[in-house]
């Protein structure tokens, strides 16, 4: 039985394990450039090894996949390591060696948890009034024939403008900067929420409308009872893509005078050159980024079950 599932193991997975030692390996060696502990890395790279040895274990129709990306982490990891702590070859404020960005994590965990936790109420907060105004009116406009030809073209045309262009402006009307923070993202998920629910009323069966109308329906019956639910399942699905716009508007939005957030922290440590935490940071957007798909995913899989994704 051993023998079946060696055989049935991709070679990446092999290549991964024999990588992720070399890591590890390079790791433990001296360099030529000075660092601070190893051991936060260390810890970090065999985390990640366990969990992609649990989700090898747990979903093994996804194991080549998984190995795949692990292969390309580890070697993205391992050059990273012999170009900056081992050989020194890098710049040495620019590109910082792995070891002191790993250590970032131990030396100001309390820093880091602080900004992911104002960035994801900020992040609340704006996905839920921006997807629920864009839902809401772009639903009643879709609907009303004299409200879509009036802001169809309006939408057309603010939807595609990322609503960071127009931050300078709404920071100066709004009383703090988190409230202009708040109101770029609000923005960002609104205009294409918006003009992309008018598109879908556009596009809703009509024998679906012929049935509702045969109920003698209100306007706001048919907005509530009968395109919200046609609609929704589509506002699912598109989670993903909203709240990674939200994350992306969250962020330029902290870096312009928030006090407070990821992209503060980036900005914060920008300005004095620290790149150590600048790559930090970086890495946490892109772990809380993971984190909230995955929760999606699984909201996705909850509410739409009858959906393949």
């Amino acid at each position: 039985m051993k023998k079946k599932k060696l055989k049935k193991m991709p070679v990446t997975a092999f290549t991964a394990q024999i990588l992720w030692v070399s890591l590890v390996a390079l790791i433990l060696l001296p360099g030529l450039k000075p660092v601070k502990s190893p051991y936060p890395m260390l810890c970090a790279v065999v985390l990640m090894e366990a969990a992609y040895i649990l989700k090898c274990v747990s979903k093994p129709e996804k194991r080549t996949a998984a190995s795949d990306l692990m292969n390309i982490i580890w070697i993205f990891l391992i050059a990273w390591e012999i170009a900056v702590t081992k050989k020194n070859l890098m710049h040495p404020v620019l590109v910082p060696a792995p070891e002191n960005v790993f250590y970032v994590f131990y030396e100001q965990p309390l820093i880091l948890i602080k900004g992911v936790y104002d960035s994801m109420k900020l992040l609340l907060v704006g996905v839920i009034v921006g997807l629920a105004a864009g839902v809401v009116t772009g639903l009643i406009c879709g609907w009303v024939k004299r409200l879509r030809s009036l802001f169809y073209p309006v939408a057309n045309v603010l939807a595609p403008i990322p609503s960071i262009v127009f931050a300078p402006y709404i920071v100066a009307l709004m009383p703090t900067f988190r409230s202009a923070s708040a109101v770029v993202i609000i923005l960002g998920i609104f205009w294409p929420t918006f003009l992309n629910m008018m598109i879908r009323v556009d596009s809703i069966d009509r024998q679906i409308l012929d049935s509702a109308r045969v109920l003698n329906l209100s306007q706001m019956a048919m907005v509530f009872q009968v395109l919200l639910p046609y609609a929704f399942p589509g506002i699912i699905n598109s989670l993903k893509v909203t709240v990674t716009t939200a994350v992306m508007m969250l962020t330029f939005a902290e870096m312009m005078g928030a006090t407070s957030g990821m992209g503060y922290y980036i900005v914060n440590y920008n300005t004095y050159a620290n790149y150590t935490n600048v790559v930090a940071g970086i890495i946490v957007v892109g772990i809380v980024v993971t984190i909230l798909n995955k929760i999606v995913g699984m909201i996705q899989k909850k509410v739409i079950q009858w959906q393949m994704f």
